[in-house]
């Protein structure tokens, strides 16, 4: 097996549709290695996050990188945005694909997700990975209401042509950006007939997604997990360290590790949410060597 320091393979992935259920399941097929890998991408994102991540492990790993329903190039379903649906959705493409048991990945939202598919569906996961994501928890907040959960993740500001969208994301992430990151936002989002981008993911279904996010919170999912489990959480930029945002996940990520019975923490230092745009490298070591461990 190749070290952690190795250089990313430079291959593209291959781009597929595949009926699933109710939904025209749009997939990335990283198709380099042998051990399967399902990778599951954030709220409001599309399988495309994983571009970065995916090149330093597809010597050893087939990676699959769905858009899950409601995103990117994949159906936009009026309902299933609750985890069971969501964790059948995933199942359907790996039953498609022939794929028994996978390693699942998870950033973010899609980090419940994967959770939920690893308590739902114990047997056809080797082992999980919830990347800065899946111990989100709204009853853990300083006001933990409904309306403030609903507030704090709140359909983030999509406005703007084209250029002012890319150009603020470049100021955000101006660290990390590069005309791939470019290439990668524009798959989240599309352009209305007036000029102005928006969210592919609909306001309706983000409200779905909430519903299930409160209702079954990592408190109830986590201490149900069975299957060794590695959560890669974002240790905040030095402009971040010590806010209240930071303490608060800090707390989120300590309940995280002891509601997990199988499970420990990896904090990646100096990042963002987003570690795979920042540091793919350092996420793709992490995340190979847990799954080599017996």
């Amino acid at each position: 097996m190749p070290d952690s320091n190795s250089a990313p393979i430079n291959a593209e992935p291959v781009s597929h549709t595949v009926q699933i259920g109710d939904i025209a399941m749009h997939y990335l097929d990283w198709d380099g290695g042998v051990a399967p890998m399902l990778a599951l991408h954030g709220l409001a994102s599309s399988g495309h996050w994983y571009r970065r991540v995916a090149p330093h492990l597809a010597g050893d790993y087939r990676i699959v990188a769905p858009d899950q329903r409601g995103h990117g190039m994949t159906s936009q379903a009026p309902a299933g945005y609750d985890w069971q649906t969501l964790a059948e959705d995933a199942i359907g493409l790996l039953d498609h694909l022939g794929i028994h048991r996978a390693a699942v990945l998870g950033h973010s939202w899609g980090g419940h997700v994967a959770s939920n598919l690893a308590m739902r569906f114990p047997d056809r996961v080797t082992k999980l990975v919830m990347i800065d994501g899946g111990f989100q928890d709204g009853h853990l907040m300083p006001t933990p209401t409904w309306e403030a959960f609903q507030q704090r993740l709140a359909p983030r500001l999509v406005a703007g042509t084209r250029d002012e969208y890319l150009r603020r994301l470049a100021d955000n992430l101006w660290f990390c950006w590069g005309d791939d990151l470019a290439e990668i936002a524009l798959t989240m989002v599309y352009e209305g007939p007036d000029g102005q981008m928006h969210d592919i993911l609909r306001p309706e279904h983000h409200a779905q997604v909430l519903e299930s996010m409160w209702n079954e919170p990592p408190s109830v999912v986590l201490p149900q997990i069975t299957v060794p489990t590695l959560v890669a959480a974002a240790g905040p930029r030095a402009e971040r360290a010590n806010s209240q945002f930071s303490r608060q996940r800090e707390v989120m990520v300590a309940a995280a590790e002891q509601a997990l019975q199988n499970g420990r923490i990896h904090w990646i230092p100096e990042t963002v949410h987003d570690i795979g745009y920042d540091k793919p490298a350092e996420l793709a070591a992490v995340v190979r060597e847990f799954l080599a461990e017996d």
